[in-house]
């Protein structure tokens, strides 16, 4: 059963309480990340240009994310309602109605689209209407459906800085697609300890994940390693092609390795405590990925 109240309240949009209800549905943290990502995006697109339209692109990229996430959870209320750890998200616990978060959505869609496609360019609106379409109307209800939403989910999750890095440049070029490519590949050890830690939770809303209760077990922990041995010859693709550097390529392979160690040692035994070690060397992994990136380009723009 939904916790949503009968009659929602009237006040819903005045309230401080609602005010932080409209900041849980954009998901900061998913928001900051999404950010920085668009921003190293747009500068691999040109580094010597200037930095607004960069923060522009990002801020608009941002908005339509936060607009996917908000619709998400509107059409997840129901399922929110049976998982513990999503049980207090504005739509279950009806700080928020359905009416106000569509019109929210709506906002922020039209407001992140429509300026980046008149004020930047074309291609990256379309990639940017192309991603939100995919997560909200294929991914959300596939959850229901198939384990297949776990490489759907990714596209739309790869996506910000080669929608960024298109806005900058007017195309998608190789390092555009690099970082797509390392992006999509990085969330798979890192959402198969989530799931598998959530997997209880995910059964309660129906969800359809590989590591779910039902699965057989130990598929969690193969999953993260084969995405965990596929992101070292992934992430190493710039230096193959040239864009990137040694400092890069070397870097690369042994964050690449030390992702791989806990995505091993939680295949070997499924605990939680594993799990959450494969967690959080994923978080770490990605600024981490990111810092290298920065520095090696520098270096290579000093030495050319």
């Amino acid at each position: 059963m939904s916790a949503q109240t009968d009659s929602e309240p009237s006040d819903a949009v005045a309230t401080p309480h609602a005010l932080a209800g409209y900041l849980t549905l954009i998901r900061p943290r998913i928001a900051v990340m999404v950010a920085l990502l668009s921003v190293l995006g747009a500068t691999l697109a040109d580094w010597h240009g200037p930095w607004f339209p960069r923060f522009e692109a990002a801020l608009y990229i941002v908005l339509v994310t936060g607009s996917a996430s908000c619709f998400n959870q509107l059409f997840e209320r129901d399922t929110d309602a049976l998982m513990g750890r999503t049980q207090q998200r504005p739509f279950v616990t009806g700080r928020i109605s359905p009416a106000a978060g569509v019109a929210f959505g709506l906002v922020l869609g039209i407001v992140g689209i429509v300026p980046l496609a008149m004020r930047l360019n074309l291609l990256s609106a379309l990639l940017l209407a192309v991603t939100f379409v995919l997560y909200v109307v294929v991914y959300t209800p596939l959850k229901k459906v198939s384990t297949l939403n776990t490489v759907v989910g990714a596209i739309p999750g790869a996506a910000p800085p080669l929608i960024a890095y298109a806005a900058i440049a007017g195309d998608v070029g190789p390092w555009g697609w690099g970082l797509f490519a390392i992006l999509f590949t990085w969330q798979f050890p890192h959402f198969m300890a989530i799931a598998w830690m959530y997997r209880e939770d995910y059964k309660a809303g129906g969800h359809k994940m590989l590591a779910g209760a039902t699965e057989e077990p130990g598929t969690a922990g193969r999953q993260a390693v084969i995405y965990g041995v596929a992101m070292i010859p992934v992430s190493l693709m710039p230096t193959v092609h040239g864009i990137a550097g040694f400092t890069y390529g070397f870097g690369a392979l042994l964050l690449g390795i030390l992702y791989l160690a806990p995505a091993i040692a939680f295949a070997l035994h499924e605990t939680r405590p594993r799990a959450k070690r494969l967690m959080w060397v994923s978080l770490a992994y990605l600024p981490l990925l990111c810092v290298l990136i920065v520095i090696d380009q520098w270096e290579m723009m000093n030495i050319g």
